[in-house]
Order: C-alpha cells, then structure tokens, then sequence
C-alpha cells in the first residue's frame, strides 16, 4: 500500500482550498477539524454503544450468542474492506458532497444522482434511528430512577427535545462540533470499559466461554440454521454504518485528502475491536436468557445490567450509553446537513438555494442542520402508531446508506487506470479489497430485503425492500423535474485565478 497511508505530515491550508477549487467549488466552510476530530465523527456516527446496544435484542433471537460474536468478527472484516476502498476514492475527491460526488465524477450525473438520493436517505433515516433509539433508552432509564411509564406519546417527546439538542449544538459551529466528537470517542471507549469491567467484577455467575461462543438460539420462526445465522449478520451491518461521514466533512478538515480517508479507516476498525469487546462482556453477564428476551424495560441490555448488577448500577451503565447515543446523533445531524448542504449546492433538492446557505457568523449551513432534523422527526411519526415503524426507519438507513457505499468503489474499479488516486492510496491491493468491497455490499443489501420472522405478517414484515424502491421511484421522479439545475462544477474561477491561487496572489 501506499506510504502515504502513513504519513502524518499536514499540508499546507492553502492547498487544501486550492484542491477544492480544482474539484469545482469555492471553499465556504471553515476548515478547523484536525485528523483526529474526523476520526471522530465518523467513530462517533458508528457508535458501537448505541448500534450493539440498541439491536442486541435482535441477536439473542436471530443465532443468539454465536452469531453474535462470530458475526461480528466476521462481518467486521469485511466493512473494512469496504472502508479501505471507500477512503482511497475519498482521498481522491475530499468534498462534502462525498459518495455521490465521487460517482459523479466517476461514472456521470446519472449515478451521481441516485448515489446522492440514496446516501442522503441513508443519512436521514440514521438521524431518526439514532436519537429515536435514544429516546428509547431514556424512557428506560426513567422507568427504572422514577417508575416513568415509556408510551409511544412520551418517547417521541423525548425524540423531540433531543432533535431540538443536536440541532442547537451543530449551529454553534464546527468546531463545537469537533470537540464533541473527539470527547465522544473516550467516552465511548472509556464507557465500554467500564461497563465491561463492571460485568466482569459484579455479578457471582457468568455464562461460559462455550455458551458465549457456541450456543445457537433461533426465534425467528424458520427453521433453517443457515438462513437464521444470514439474518442474524445484520446486528453487525447495522452498526457498522455511517463511517462516510468522514468524507463529508472533508471540506471543514486540514489536510482532507489524507485525514478524510484515514479517518473512515480509523472508526472501523477501533470500533470492530471495542464491539467486540461490548458483546462479549453482555453476552458472559447474562443472568436469564429468557427474562433478558422479555424484559419489561423494553431493553434486553438494560435487563443484563440490572440481573447483574442491580438498579443503581444498572442506572449508571444506562446513562453512559444514553450518553454515547446523544454524541452519535450530534455528529450524524453534523454529517447528514453537510450533504445536504452539498447537494442542494449542485441544485439536486427542492429549494436548494436556502439549503445551501452558509452563517458568515458560524460558517455552518444553518438551514441545512434545520432541514435534516425536521425529516427525521417526519420519518420517525409513524412510531406513534406503530412498533414495527422503528424498524421501518433502520430500513431507510441501512438500505439506502449501505448501497451507496459501493457504488463510487465499482465505478472507481471501473475506471481502471482513468482513475487517479489521491496521496492516501492501496496501490497494488486496490482491486481486490475493491471487488471483495462490492460483493459484500452486494449480498448484504440483498440480506436486509428477506423476511427477519415467520409467518411474515404487516408487523413482522421486513420493510427495506418497499424502503429502498420508494427512495428510487422518488429519485426518478425529481430527476425529470430538476435534472436540468443538477450539475456538479469542473473546476471554481478561470485559469487565471487558478494560477494566482497557486501562487498565493489569492
């Protein structure tokens, strides 16, 4: 690979500026994120306290413990094959508009432009997931301190006052946005520790190495153990999302070619080591298998943690992880207006012209941060209603975000030697990682679209399939009504000012 994987060395502010205006665009954003603050974000988006937490109960049905961890292990590889590939195209094409930009560039307007459909549903759909899941553990966090009853009214309250939060922190400026970002990362690693430590030391019983890596549990309702364990990879997918959104913050962090794409790397593979380590820890701490499946909480972990080490421990785990989730929808409201900010600045979205906005105050795309948590509490409603809704936003999340990360990968091996990477690149390894990137998207898009429990019934269906085919038909239908205004930029000014930028006149 590349030595400038390696390479630590910052490059000059200048240049930064200068290799966007070469992309197309006038620089608008204040670039004062370092490498470690893009780490964070995307290691923060990923968030392994609120993803492994959040689906676990799905795991103890679907494989149950073995599946779990072997799961992870295995899937965890691949996402990183899928990173690698990714961060070498970013390193290329550090922008804000990030995947569709990139398949733009590499393939035309038209996969750009589903690309961006796709990514930006994605994007949205983890806001309402993300801080809708928060809101969930926050009624059982109040459940347990003051016997508050969690009902589907109260929850979207609770949803609300967070969306309103990360709304109001994100408008203060990247740079609010960044120190968040880097003191989520310790306390998603230091939480992880603790609450593992605790699990380890507390409770006088702990399950066995072989019930922990070998006991196969299925409630699904099928009767095939190859088809269970299939389904049951998808806790790790899952989690395993949102590490794009390193790339787009690239236009607001020093030395974005190498940073951007370090960054995706970073999350992924920190993040696979420190989940596994938080499943393991659950997983040896379960007290009663079925009384975790059923518990009156509503969070099967939150039942580990009180069987194990009672209410008030158990509160304090809880509020360590309420907390990681609020850091992990912060910086997916960051990551999610950056590319609306972006698309609406290549006329992609309806009203696009105050979408694009930027505060000459803050520098942040003000109306854009407004517009991504108002879709996501719109896209969140229907759990009013509904149970099985909660799991139809996670659809739109996953289905959309995990396609789009192929497809600037494909058409970059597509490309071939036309392709030119940037200072951080896999050289002689970037076609394999690259293809075997494509093929597992390829088959796990098609594992989020199968029935998860049988008898497939309106609130046991898996709703990802009508998600994904919805956000198409949507796409197509506006690329007849705005395909004219669509337009990614060759390059910002004339030759001129490209050559007084170059010499520092500019």
């Amino acid at each position: 690979m590349s030595t400038a994987w390696s390479s630590s060395r910052p490059a000059p502010h200048r240049d930064d500026e200068q290799r966007l205006r070469e992309l197309g665009y006038q620089p608008v954003l204040a670039r004062r994120m370092g490498g470690f603050g893009n780490f964070a974000i995307s290691f923060s988006v990923i968030s392994i306290l609120s993803g492994c937490m959040t689906l676990y109960g799905f795991g103890l049905d679907t494989g149950g413990p073995a599946v779990m961890m072997w799961g992870w292990a295995g899937v965890g590889l691949f996402v990183l094959c899928v990173g690698l590939a990714l961060a070498e195209v970013t390193s290329a094409y550090p922008t804000s508009g990030a995947l569709y930009y990139m398949a733009d560039r590499l393939g035309g307007r038209t996969w750009g432009w589903y690309t961006g459909w796709l990514n930006l549903l994605g994007l949205l759909g983890a806001i309402a997931g993300i801080d809708y899941g928060a809101a969930l553990f926050t009624g059982a966090l109040f459940n347990l301190q003051w016997g508050f009853d969690p009902t589907p009214e109260s929850t979207m309250l609770i949803f609300v006052c967070i969306l309103l939060l990360h709304a109001a922190l994100n408008l203060f400026g990247v740079h609010l946005v960044s120190v968040l970002n880097s003191v989520s990362v310790w306390w998603h690693l230091a939480g992880v520790a603790i609450i593992v430590g605790a699990l380890a030391i507390v409770p006088s019983h702990h399950q066995s190495p072989e019930f922990v890596f070998t006991e196969f549990v299925n409630n699904t309702g099928w009767s095939n153990p190859l088809y269970v364990t299939a389904i049951g990879l998808l806790l790790a997918q899952y989690t395993f999302s949102g590490y794009d959104a390193s790339a787009h913050l690239s236009e607001e962090t020093s030395n974005a070619s190498v940073y951007a794409a370090r960054g995706i790397v970073r999350a992924i593979w920190v993040s696979w080591v420190a989940g596994f380590v938080l499943l393991a820890g659950l997983t040896f701490a379960i007290q009663d298998y079925a009384g975790t499946q059923g518990s009156a909480t509503g969070v099967p972990p939150a039942q580990i943690l009180i069987d194990a080490l009672g209410t008030g421990g158990a509160t304090a785990m809880l509020l360590i992880v309420i907390v990681a989730q609020l850091f992990c929808g912060n910086a997916e409201v960051a990551a999610a207006s950056r590319m609306v900010f972006a698309f609406s600045r290549d006329g992609a979205l309806p009203g696009s012209r105050l979408w694009q906005r930027v505060s000459s105050r803050t520098q942040t795309p003000v109306l854009a941060v407004w517009l991504s948590v108002t879709v996501a509490c719109v896209l969140a409603l229907p759990s009013l209603y509904s149970e099985t809704a909660y799991g139809a936003v996670t659809a739109i999340n996953v289905i959309g975000i995990t396609p789009a990360y192929a497809i600037p990968i494909f058409l970059r091996l597509r490309a071939g030697d036309r392709f030119q990477p940037g200072p951080w690149s896999l050289g002689r390894w970037s076609k394999p990682v690259g293809w075997i990137a494509v093929v597992w998207v390829a088959v796990v898009t098609v594992l989020f679209c199968l029935p998860q429990s049988s008898p497939v019934t309106a609130d046991s269906m898996n709703y990802a399939s009508i998600a994904l085919a919805v956000v198409l038909l949507l796409a197509t239908i506006w690329w007849f009504v705005a395909r004219r205004s669509y337009n990614t930029p060759s390059a910002y000014g004339t030759a001129r000012e490209q050559a007084e930028i170059a010499e520092g006149i500019v």
